[in-house]
């Protein structure tokens, strides 16, 4: 892998483009069952309820995966490991064309968010050992164009493949992509595939041990987990549910709303390297912060379903201003691990969004959703001050 060319481009091997369509991949398999729940529950006779931890076993084993992910991708190669991940992937989704019954189904994608762990995280690692710092941030913003596309994308799409050709079709579909882009992947490789792992021994668990006992990355952690715990767990996934309740819309147009934000991701990604040079990371992060508490509040106090379409738009540009910059700091927490420390990085960010889900959705059963989308706007205005203060260094 080379290293960055001028303007916040970098010349990659694999490149950029081949990376995020792995990237695309995941986040189509985490979001590919959201309208295809109903079509499974009804061929396995059982309830919507019971059919979510379809949902839930990718997630948690995603974010449980991360303790093995980040240091085999130190110890024996990131890129070489996310390469098997992809493969791993790809047949694990095909398998779940198999499954005959809910349980097995299950499993399968209980491996499925196992093998996806390691791609993202060992790629975003791997990126950020070749490009340097004052470019890294532009750089993974247009690599996460795939996560962004995906969460654009995977729902659309996978309701209509279900629709045309059944559940079992939409997993055939994606799987068979994800083994292509695995082949591409392995093959633009090439020496690097055969080549001896990174280190000599890796940190292993020890990693783990380093991010939570050194005051930087563990500063560095915590914003993870409040980050996910305020937006990624917390406000943002019941903006389609207080679109439903408070203004009639229909399940479908709730869906088409939201999907807002990541049209404003799209601009992030695509704007990353510019925003970067002209605000620098103190001042990104500060602009995005305000522009999640004024977005959150809009989306409080929105008089009308359009307030609450612009206001997620601009929810997804700002809070990738904001998380942006914790991302690009994940690679340097521990420049000698760092696919444990962007692996830790995911895993802080997967707990606080757990915990997050739980708390806001209590507080809405408490309070409601207005009340809920202002304590996350207060919460997100500390979020982003004590970043300023404690993470991003003077």
């Amino acid at each position: 892998m080379s290293d960055a060319r001028g303007g916040g481009a970098a010349v990659l091997s694999p490149p950029l483009w081949l990376m995020a369509l792995a990237a695309f991949t995941v986040g189509c398999g985490m979001r590919m069952l959201d309208p295809l729940l109903p079509m499974v529950a009804r061929e396995f006779g059982v309830g919507l309820g019971q059919a979510a931890a379809l949902i839930g076993g990718f997630a948690i084993a995603y974010g449980l995966g991360q303790l093995g992910a980040g240091p085999l991708g130190d110890r024996f190669g990131k890129l070489r490991v996310a390469a098997l991940a992809v493969g791993a992937y790809a047949a694990t989704l095909v398998a779940a064309v198999l499954a005959t019954d809910l349980a097995t189904l299950l499993g399968v994608r209980v491996l499925s968010g196992l093998a996806a762990s390691a791609i993202i995280p060992l790629m975003m690692a791997r990126i950020a050992d070749a490009v340097p710092y004052d470019r890294r941030q532009g750089v993974l913003g247009r690599f996460l164009t795939g996560m962004v596309m995906a969460q654009l994308l995977a729902g659309p799409i996978s309701g209509i493949l279900g629709e045309v050709f059944g559940w079992r079709g939409a997993f055939l579909l994606l799987g068979v992509m994800t083994a292509g882009i695995g082949v591409l992947f392995a093959l633009r490789l090439g020496e690097g595939w055969r080549g001896a792992g990174e280190g000599p021994r890796g940190l292993g668990f020890a990693g783990f041990w380093r991010l939570a006992t050194r005051p930087a990355p563990r500063r560095l952690m915590l914003a993870a987990g409040a980050d996910g715990l305020l937006l990624f767990g917390g406000a943002l996934p019941f903006i389609a549910s207080f679109l439903i309740e408070r203004f009639g819309l229909s399940a479908a147009e709730a869906g088409l709303v939201v999907a807002g934000f990541g049209l404003g991701s799209l601009v992030y990604t695509r704007t990353a390297p510019w925003l970067v040079r002209r605000f620098g990371e103190r001042r990104l992060v500060g602009y995005g912060g305000a522009g999640l508490v004024l977005g959150l509040a809009a989306v409080a106090m929105a008089p009308h379903w359009g307030v609450v379409a612009a206001g997620n738009a601009f929810l997804g540009l700002t809070f990738f201003m904001l998380h942006g910059v914790l991302q690009a700091r994940a690679t340097e927490a521990l420049p000698e691990a760092r696919g444990t420390a962007v692996a830790g990085f995911a895993m802080s960010l997967f707990l606080g969004q757990s915990i997050g889900a739980l708390a806001f959705g209590a507080l809405i059963a408490a309070a409601g959703f207005e009340a809920a989308f202002l304590v996350a706007a207060a919460g997100v205005a500390l979020l982003a001050w004590s970043i300023q203060a404690f993470v991003i260094a003077r």
